[in-house]
């Protein structure tokens, strides 16, 4: 199992959290032993969360050309017909992911193609399970165009989260299922995907894995 160096800060903040509990305690007059006992577990209990949560496995993307896959760990929360104005232009089917503190929040692309945009908007951070958090939350948002589709990735930010960050360039190419950023606790990841192009076959309450679950499919035209 590897592991993001993002983590890195919060393995310090951690140890200076644990650091700073155990001065706490001393100057409350706690005995020595107990002190150290208390500071110690919080730094175990701390790092092995946050090397849990910034956890990256290997993950295989499906051979199969027409295969699209889910961007993110989680359970898909909803799946809705909705017109999109800024990139795509066009009537999209949305599949939203829903990730827990326990999913793992690498992102990864649904399926190859160049990355024809990048770009963050600003706003606000209502609750990821409202469905209204899907156009005013504060967002990054990742467009690639592929062969035969394209489809639009949107990192939502909840109201808790820290941050959501890409690790791509405009014109860059990427493969189905590689890594493109990361969810640093936020909880949504809305794909976008032309209707008149795809067929969603993931459902809503599926668990899906990021890069490997396939949620939907190419049509194949009808002679």
């Amino acid at each position: 199992m590897s592991f993001r160096p993002e983590v890195i800060p919060f393995l310090l903040a951690v140890a200076v959290l644990a650091l700073l509990c155990w001065g706490g305690l001393r100057l409350l007059r706690v005995r020595p032993k107990r002190a150290f006992f208390s500071a110690t577990l919080l730094l175990l209990i701390g790092c092995g969360y946050m090397l849990y949560f910034f956890r990256d496995p290997e993950r295989v993307a499906p051979a199969d050309p027409d295969a699209i896959v889910a961007g993110a760990d989680g359970v898909i929360m909803s799946i809705t017909n909705v017109y999109e104005p800024r990139f795509l232009k066009t009537e999209t089917v949305r599949v939203s992911i829903f990730l827990s503190l326990i999913d793992v929040h690498v992102n990864r692309a649904p399926l190859a193609g160049r990355i024809k945009n990048l770009r963050y908007t600003p706003g606000k951070r209502y609750f990821t399970f409202q469905e209204k958090s899907s156009e005013y939350n504060q967002h990054n948002s990742i467009h690639i165009e592929g062969t035969d589709t394209s489809c639009l990735v949107n990192q939502i930010v909840g109201p808790v989260a820290r941050r959501v960050v890409y690790w791509l360039v405009p014109d860059q190419m990427v493969a189905k299922g590689e890594r493109i950023g990361m969810m640093k606790f936020s909880s949504r990841l809305d794909m976008y995907f032309p209707a008149g192009d795809v067929e969603v076959t993931a459902g809503i309450g599926q668990k899906v894995r990021a890069g490997e679950t396939v949620v939907a499919r190419l049509k194949k035209d009808v002679p």
